[in-house]
């Protein structure tokens, strides 16, 4: 099954855009706990690599796509730009990210709003760069997403994308299928009260098209220069590519 084709609920009949913003919704609340929780809290050091890969060209505008409750945006502020803007098609996931940004007293730094990754509301070549964090794999039409990505991006400017993928070396390998069939959808679903997020998680990861297939993808979209990094035994890849 492709990326596109898995959804949260295989058998509803919404499409999967519908169904994934549905998801966040109900899990909005619990979504940060379990990300560190699930994750030993790796991937706050991963979000630290994909901002760092930025630091070359000296970002003014950045964007960051299915930002989630903005746990990367808030990353990139360590870049000192001008302009940080998150954008998710999750109201929930947003309401929490204002929550967290007026705690920290961020606010008025990163603005959040509503916005499809496959309609982005900005003119051409507005940003400076653009990040995405584990969201990439919920796209409905993944090609249109990272074409609007390149779309509002400037010339010279970089993306940098985070996703998970999928390990190849023994042991690493046996023990990431079992933890991400396993124990990850029992934990989750205990936590998050939700019965399908945490088993769409170990789904959708499994159809995306990690390492050299996702490159192409973005090479189709018109990205140069772009490099694939292989993160924690491979478990998490970071990808950047130029404008």
């Amino acid at each position: 099954m492709s990326q596109e084709q898995v959804k949260p609920i295989p058998s509803a009949p919404q499409g999967k855009k519908e169904q994934v913003a549905k998801m966040f919704d109900s899990i909005s609340g619990n979504y940060d706990f379990l990300n560190h929780f699930l994750s030993l809290n790796i991937d706050k050091i991963w979000r630290k690599k994909a901002v760092a890969k930025l630091k070359a060209i000296d970002p003014m505008r950045i964007l960051d796509v299915a930002t989630g409750t903005g746990d990367l945006a808030l990353e990139t502020l360590k870049l000192n730009p001008k302009v940080v803007i998150g954008i998710d098609i999750s109201n929930g996931m947003l309401a929490k990210g204002r929550e967290k940004m007026t705690k920290l007293g961020k606010s008025d730094m990163i603005q959040l709003m509503q916005g499809d990754s496959e309609n982005i509301e900005f003119d051409d070549a507005y940003f400076d760069a653009i990040t995405v964090g584990f969201g990439v794999r919920n796209f409905e039409n993944l090609d249109k997403g990272l074409a609007e990505m390149n779309r509002v991006l400037r010339v010279g400017g970089m993306v940098v994308v985070l996703e998970f993928s999928k390990p190849t070396s023994f042991p690493i390998k046996q023990f990431y299928n079992f933890y991400f069939q396993t124990i990850l959808p029992l934990w989750g679903r205990f936590i998050s009260k939700n019965n399908f997020a945490y088993t769409y998680l170990p789904e959708s990861v499994r159809a995306f098209p990690d390492g050299k297939d996702f490159v192409k993808l973005m090479e189709k979209a018109g990205f140069k220069e772009i490099q694939q990094e292989r993160l924690t035994f491979g478990i998490c890849s970071l990808y950047s590519g130029i404008k």
